[in-house]
């Protein structure tokens, strides 16, 4: 049967991929099959809930080579789960006793959906497996194709995410600035607060990222412009456990000797911790639509900070967060490269109707595939036996 119309989302937070990706699958389909209409649905699942959805014009076609140059995403995003009926009936998305999945699906079949394509995480792809499987067990013909975003790499069994390499280049860049700080006040401790709930590959990499400059860049080598004042002092992922008292120790010659500590701290390292005591103390913690603790909430960099503030004996604390400004830059150089690459595969396979999530498959030499939906699963550890990760923690003394 003959693809007539071809429908695209973007769900959960954003990530330094989706606006290039949603120009890409626009790009490939208008250069392989320019008679197929394009449409998104806005706002991620919402969107196609409630039929909210905008057609890609002639025009928006031939300039979608622009949407490459800016981040966030050009047809909205939002973290919705088909699966969890109660949300999605408070949200005012279905009415009560509907089964969104069925909603979905009936919208799809009025819109004339042949392929559906998703951009998201864990959590975007496994509801595009919970649909996939309720539109093929209930005689529905759609092809669903995911493409796997998220700033965190966790993404299993898939090698690289969308987006993650910009996230941590940025993050990187924002370091610079606020590392900078330190000369604001003596004895300063810097918390920098990458995301990440439970892998810490953002943090390794935004710190590595950092440490490289800091080795390349042209320190004056004079008071507080000196390479060793605006490094990495300590690296902190969910991963890697640690000694408090014995890390408070090896940072307090740090403070000692250099005037300021520089800490870079994953979101998810100590909010099993954190989450204990709140329960332990009968507080509720809260949570989003998925289950997970909102992290913003309970301020794991906070945390850290409080506890190592008075062993380091700092006079000023600076907890600074740096997501919001790298999960929404636009993709860099790799990631440009790797979004054109799986766009290209995603479109292919979808005219060839293929579902599943395409991405390098860590379980077949990294080889760029359509994943099948039900290998997809979030929470994917970070390596912390990476050699670059432990080159790094031994440059820093942490090893």
């Amino acid at each position: 049967m003959p693809v007539k119309t071809v429908a695209m989302l973007t769900a959960g937070g954003l990530a330094p991929c989706l606006s290039s990706a949603v120009g890409g699958l626009i790009e490939r389909y208008t250069a392989v099959a320019p008679d197929v209409r394009i449409i998104a649905y806005r706002n991620g699942y919402a969107g196609l809930l409630t039929g909210n959805w905008v057609e890609a014009s002639p025009q928006v076609r031939a300039e979608a080579g622009r949407l490459h140059a800016f981040g966030g995403s050009p047809i909205g995003n939002s973290r919705v789960k088909l699966t969890n009926v109660e949300d999605c009936v408070k949200r005012g998305l279905v009415e009560p006793g509907q089964d969104p999945l069925h909603v979905a699906a009936e919208q799809l079949t009025r819109d004339g959906v042949d392929i559906l394509h998703t951009i998201g995480g864990d959590d975007t792809n496994t509801a595009a497996a919970d649909l996939a499987a309720y539109l093929e067990d209930n005689g529905y013909p759609l092809t669903v194709v995911g493409l796997p975003k998220t700033i965190d790499n966790d993404v299993v069994p898939i090698r690289q995410s969308l987006g993650a390499w910009t996230a941590a280049e940025q993050g990187a860049i924002f370091a610079r600035n606020i590392i900078a700080e330190h000369s604001a006040n003596p004895r300063m401790l810097i918390v920098h607060e990458v995301m990440g709930r439970n892998c810490g590959w953002l943090t390794a990499a935004t710190a590595h990222a950092h440490h490289r400059w800091v080795r390349t860049a042209p320190f004056a080598e004079w008071v507080d412009n000196a390479a060793a004042r605006w490094d990495v002092h300590g690296v902190f992922v969910p991963e890697r456990p640690f000694d408090l008292a014995a890390e408070a120790r090896r940072l307090r010659a740090i403070m000692d000797e250099q005037g300021g500590v520089n800490l870079f701290i994953s979101e998810g390292a100590g909010s099993r911790e954190i989450v204990t005591a709140m329960e332990a103390a009968g507080e509720e913690v809260p949570r989003d639509a998925f289950g997970h603790v909102k992290l913003d909430k309970i301020n794991p960099g906070a945390w850290f900070a409080d506890r190592f503030a008075e062993e380091l004996g700092a006079e000023k604390v600076l907890v600074q967060k740096s997501g919001y400004f790298s999960r929404s830059a636009p993709a860099n150089a790799a990631d440009l490269e790797l979004i054109r690459q799986s766009t290209v595969h995603a479109v292919d396979a979808a005219l060839g109707g293929q579902s599943g999530v395409v991405g390098q498959d860590e379980d077949h030499g990294g080889e760029m595939r359509v994943i099948e939906f039900d290998r997809i699963k979030g929470g994917k550890a970070f390596d912390v036996s990476a050699d670059w990760f432990t080159e790094l923690l031994r440059n820093l003394g942490q090893d």
